[in-house]
C-alpha cells in the first residue's frame, strides 16, 4: 500500500486505536435510548464488582463479558473499601478502581459507574464505612447536613479521580453513565419531606460535578431532571420512566439471587431470563444490565446483610470462579446478537402491536431505512401456540418470545436453548494431605486485662467498631455451697437475649452451648442448662457478627450483640438477673491480637503438631498448614464440609467466613422455566450445606510453601479439609435439526442451500480436558434434560457410534444434524433433534 513516502500501515492501525480510545464522546439521551455521538444505542450491560474478584481475574472476566455480547460493564463503588478511616484512601489491589475501569476501556467496552455511595449489594453496612456512624449528629440517607457533607466529599473524590485519569466519555474515557444513590424509593417514602429534599439535593449535587455524562437513579420514581429513573427487578417490562423524554432503563435484571447461610441456593432458568429481557426490549427498553453478570466472592468480612454467604455467585452467566455458566451464558449471548441485528429498527420508532391470540401478540418495529424487526410473544405458561403472522405460521413455545430481525425468519426463541449445557465438578487437586498444626484460643485468661468494664450491657459495634466479628461479654456469678443443685438437684439454666448473629456461651471456660439468628429474625434467645460450682463462676458470652445490616430505614441505629436480659434460673433464690452487673469486654480473639492469620504472626506461638490435631474437636481452635500450589490453571477452592464455622486466610489474605449451615429439606424437586419467576421458585441444595466450597484465587498463591490458617468456632475435623480444582465434568447438547440461530439466518440471507443451514451440535470441554465418553446420544425424538436423557419413540441406532467417532479424545467437536450424518432418517416427516451427554476428563487423550 502506497509508495516509499507513505506512512506505514502499522502507524495508522496504532493511531486509529489510540484515537478510538481517547476520542471525546458526547453522551445524551432521548425517550428511545442513550445517544452516543448522535447515535441511539441498544446497550447490553453486566455487573462485575471489582472487589469481588482479584485484579488478575479482571481482564478475563471483562473479555468474557465482551464475548458474551455486552457493551457495558457496570460496577458499584465501595466506599468502606476505599476510605476505611476518615481521609485515608485505599485504591490498591482489589480496590484499584482506576485499573478496573481501564481494563474495561482496553477491551473496547463502556462503563456504568454506580457511585452511590450507598450500594446495598449484600455488602457490609451497605457500603458505608462504619466510622460514618459516629460522625456527630449524623442520620443516614436523609436531609441531614453531616451525612450530606460526608456523601458529597466521597462522591467528589471519586469523580475527581476519574476526571484526573480522563475516564469519563466526555474526556475520551469509557464511563458513559453514573449513578447517584441506590434504590432509595422505599426510604424516600418513609422519610417524607426530608426524603424528597434529600433526593433533590443528591441529584443537584451529582449533576453539578460536571462529568459530562448522564446520571441515573434506580428505583426512584421521582428522580429529578435531568437524572434518569431506572428499574430493578426480575421483570421490568411494565416500567415507565417518570418523564416522556427519558429512556427505559433496567439497571438490575436479576440473573439469579444471593444465598444466605442456612438457606437453599436459588437459580433462575436461562429461558426465563432471556424471556424477561426480550419482553423489556419489545416494550421499548434500550438499556439492560444483568445483576450479576459475574457475582464473585465476598472476600474477608465484606459480606453484609447479615448471614450472606462468602460466595456471591448469584447464578450469574459467569460463575463465581470466572467460568462460563452454560447454558445461561451462551443462550444470552445468542439473544444479544439477535437484539443487535434489530437495533436500527428498535431505536427508530414505537412498535405496532397486533393480537395473535388470547395470550399471543406481535410487536413490529420499522426503521427509517425500511428495515423491519418483529417480536412474537406467547404468554401462556403451559401451551404451545401456532400463530399466523405476515401470512406465515409460527410455533411459539409456552412463555417465550421469538425474534425475527427481518420480520420473516425466526433467529432466536427465548425458550429454545441450542447451546451446550455444562455441569461442573470439584476434582481433587492432586496435592498431598495437609499437615495441620493446632493452637487453642485461650478462654481461661479472659478479663485478666479487659478493654473496658461497664455496669450493664454495651452494644457490640459501639465497642468493636467492626474491627472484629467477635466481642466477649464477661461477668462473674458467686454460688453459695448451700445451693440445692450442688447436692444433686436440677441444674440451673441461663437465658440470654442477643441482637448478635451468633452466640457462644462459656461457663468456667467450657462451651455450654450456642445459638444463631437468621436474616428474618435478628434476635437470638439462648436457653440452656449450665454447670456451676460453689464459689466464683465466670460467665463469658462470645457474641458473633456475621456482617452488618445493609438495608433499611436508619439501619445505622440497629443494635448488635448481647442486649439482655441475661438471667439465671434454678438457684435457691430462683432468679438472678445479670443484666446490670459489672461486665468486662474483650474485643476480638487473642489469636487475632497476635495476628495468627498472618505470615509473620503465625510463627509467634507454639503450635501443637501431628496427632494432637486429631484429638477431640475443640471450640475456638486455630489451625495452620502449608501447601504447594497445584499445577495447572483451573480455579481452586477449599472443601470445608468437615468444619463448623469460622474464617480462612491464605498467605495472610482473608478468603472469607465459612459456615457449614444446612439448608432446610424443602422443595428442590426441579424447576419449570415457564411462569413468573421469584427467588424461591427454583431451588437446589435442600438438606445440604448452603456453601461447602470456598474460592481460592490462584493469584494469592506462590509456587510453594503457602500458609493456610483456619479459625474454627465450634470444633471441626481439619484433617478432612482439601484443596480442589473446578472444571467441567459433563457437557450436553439438545438441539433441533432446524434450530433457529443467527448463523443459519445469516447464511440464509446470503443464499446458501438449505443443507448448509442445518443446525449443529457443539461440544467443548475446558482447556486441559478432552471428551472421554459419550454417555448418551440420540438422533430422533429423545426426552429429558442434561443428566437424565432418555430415548424417544424415534431413535437412530448409530447415534452413539457417530458421536464417539467425531468427539472421543478431543477438547471440542462439531456435528451437523442431518440424516446423512446419522445413517439415515429414523422417522421421516418428523422434526428430529440430537441429545447428547459427554464426559470430560482431565488429561484424556
Amino acid at each position: 500500500m502506497g509508495g516509499k513516502n507513505s506512512i506505514p500501515t502499522i502507524f495508522w492501525v496504532l493511531f486509529l486505536g489510540f484515537f478510538l480510545q481517547n476520542a471525546q464522546c458526547e453522551v445524551t439521551y432521548d425517550r428511545k435510548a442513550i445517544v452516543i455521538n448522535g447515535q441511539r444505542r441498544i446497550l447490553i450491560s453486566g455487573s462485575i464488582h471489582y472487589p469481588r474478584s482479584t485484579p488478575d481475574m479482571w481482564e478475563g472476566l471483562v473479555q468474557k463479558a465482551k464475548d458474551g455480547g455486552l457493551d457495558v460493564v457496570q460496577t458499584y463503588v465501595f466506599w468502606n473499601g476505599h476510605e476505611p478511616t476518615p481521609g485515608n484512601y485505599n485504591f490498591e489491589g482489589r480496590y484499584d478502581l482506576v485499573r478496573f475501569v481501564k481494563t474495561v476501556q482496553k477491551a473496547g467496552m463502556y462503563v456504568h459507574l454506580r457511585i452511590g455511595p450507598y450500594i446495598c449489594g449484600e455488602w457490609n453496612f451497605g457500603g458505608f464505612p462504619v466510622w460514618l456512624k459516629y460522625v456527630p449528629g449524623i442520620s443516614f440517607r436523609t436531609d441531614n447536613d453531616p451525612f450530606k457533607m460526608a456523601m458529597q466529599g466521597f462522591t467528589q473524590k471519586i469523580v475527581e479521580l476519574m476526571k484526573n485519569e480522563k475516564l469519563f466519555a466526555s474526556q475520551g474515557g469509557p464511563i458513559i453513565l453514573s449513578q447517584i444513590e441506590n434504590e432509595y424509593g422505599p426510604e424516600s417514602k418513609e422519610f417524607g419531606a426530608a426524603g424528597q429534599a434529600y433526593v433533590n439535593w443528591a441529584a443537584q449535587m451529582a449533576v453539578g460535578l460536571g462529568t459530562g455524562v448522564p446520571w441515573v437513579m434506580c428505583k426512584e420514581d421521582d428522580a429529578p431532571d435531568p437524572v434518569i429513573n431506572a428499574c430493578n427487578g426480575f421483570y421490568c417490562d411494565a416500567f415507565t420512566p417518570n418523564k416522556a423524554y427519558k429512556p427505559m432503563m433496567w439497571t438490575e435484571a436479576w440473573s439469579g439471587w444471593f444465598t444466605e447461610f442456612g438457606g437453599t441456593v436459588k437459580q433462575r432458568p436461562a429461558e426465563d431470563l432471556a424471556f424477561a429481557v426480550a419482553r423489556f426490549i419489545q416494550k421499548g427498553g434500550s438499556f439492560i444490565n444483568y445483576y450479576m453478570y459475574h457475582g464473585g466472592t465476598n472476600f474477608g468480612r465484606t459480606a453484609g446483610g447479615p448471614f450472606i454467604t462468602t460466595s456471591y455467585d448469584y447464578d450469574a452467566p459467569i460463575d463465581e470462579y470466572g467460568m462460563a455458566r452454560e447454558p445461561k451464558y451462551g443462550h444470552l449471548r445468542e439473544l444479544h446478537k439477535t437484539i443487535k441485528l434489530c437495533e436500527q429498527a428498535l431505536v427508530s420508532a414505537d412498535p405496532t402491536v397486533t393480537s395473535l391470540g388470547s395470550m399471543q401478540e406481535a410487536r413490529v418495529f420499522q426503521s427509517e431505512s425500511g428495515g423491519c424487526a418483529a417480536f412474537l410473544a406467547n404468554y401462556n405458561t403451559k401451551s404451545f401456540a401456532r400463530v399466523l403472522f405476515n401470512n406465515r405460521h409460527y410455533n411459539l413455545p409456552p412463555w417465550s418470545i421469538s425474534i425475527l430481525p427481518d420480520c420473516t425468519n425466526v433467529v432466536f426463541n427465548t425458550a429454545k436453548v441450542g447451546v451446550q449445557t455444562s455441569q461442573m465438578q470439584m476434582w481433587a487437586a492432586g496435592t498431598p494431605n495437609l499437615l495441620w498444626e493446632r493452637y487453642d484460643e485461650e478462654v481461661s485468661s479472659l478479663a485478666a486485662a479487659p478493654l473496658m468494664t461497664s455496669t450493664g450491657l454495651l452494644e457490640q459495634i459501639n465497642v468493636t467498631r467492626d474491627s472484629s466479628d467477635y466481642l466477649w461479654y464477661i461477668t462473674d456469678v458467686d454460688v453459695s455451697p448451700s445451693e440445692k443443685f450442688l447436692q444433686g438437684g436440677q441444674p440451673p439454666s441461663i437465658t440470654v437475649q442477643s441482637a448478635g448473629h451468633a452466640l457462644h456461651v462459656f461457663i468456667n471456660s467450657q462451651l455450654s452451648g450456642s445459638a444463631y439468628g437468621t436474616r428474618e429474625d435478628r434476635r437470638i434467645t439462648y436457653h440452656g442448662n449450665i454447670n456451676l460450682r460453689a464459689g466464683l463462676n465466670k460467665i463469658a458470652l462470645l457474641s458473633v457478627a456475621m456482617g452488618l445490616p445493609n438495608v433499611g430505614v436508619h439501619y445505622e441505629t440497629w443494635s448488635t450483640g448481647v442486649v439482655g436480659p441475661v438471667v439465671i434460673r434454678g438457684m435457691n433464690n430462683d432468679r438472678r438477673d445479670l443484666t446490670w452487673q459489672t461486665w468486662s469486654y474483650q474485643v476480638g480473639l487473642k489469636g487475632e491480637t497476635m495476628n495468627l492469620n498472618s505470615v509473620e504472626g503465625a510463627t509467634s506461638v507454639e503450635w501443637m503438631q501431628g496427632s494432637l490435631v486429631a484429638q477431640s474437636q475443640q471450640p475456638l481452635t486455630w489451625f495452620r498448614a502449608y501447601f504447594d500450589a497445584p499445577a495447572g490453571d483451573e480455579p481452586l477452592a477449599l472443601d470445608m464440609g468437615s468444619m463448623g464455622k469460622g474464617q480462612i486466610w491464605i498467605n495472610g489474605e482473608s478468603i472469607g467466613r465459612y459456615w457449614t449451615a444446612y439448608a432446610p429439606t424443602g422443595d428442590c424437586n426441579g424447576c419449570s422455566y415457564a411462569g413468573t419467576f421469584r427467588a424461591p421458585k427454583c431451588q437446589t441444595g435442600c438438606g445440604q450445606p448452603t456453601q461447602r466450597w470456598y474460592h481460592v484465587p490462584r493469584s494469592l498463591l506462590q509456587p510453594t510453601h503457602n500458609l493456610m490458617v483456619v479459625f474454627e468456632e465450634l470444633g471441626g475435623d481439619a484433617n478432612k479439609i482439601s484443596l480442589v480444582k473446578r472444571s467441567v465434568s459433563t457437557v450436553c447438547a439438545d438441539v433441533s435439526e432446524w434450530h433457529p440461530n443467527i448463523r443459519n439466518w445469516q447464511i440464509e440471507n446470503y443464499g446458501q442451500p438449505a443443507e448448509v443451514r442445518r443446525a449443529k451440535v457443539h461440544l467443548h470441554c475446558t482447556r486441559g480436558q478432552n471428551i472421554s465418553e459419550i454417555k448418551f446420544a440420540s438422533f430422533g425424538t429423545p426426552l429429558g434434560t442434561c443428566g437424565n436423557f432418555q430415548k424417544g419413540t424415534c431413535h437412530s441406532p448409530s447415534s452413539n457410534t457417530i458421536l464417539e467417532k467425531k468427539c472421543i479424545g478431543r477438547e471440542r467437536c462439531t456435528v451437523a444434524i442431518s440424516p446423512n450424518n446419522f445413517g439415515g432418517d429414523p422417522c421421516p416427516n418428523v422434526m428430529k433433534k440430537v441429545a447428547v451427554e459427554a464426559i470430560c476428563a482431565p488429561g484424556f487423550s
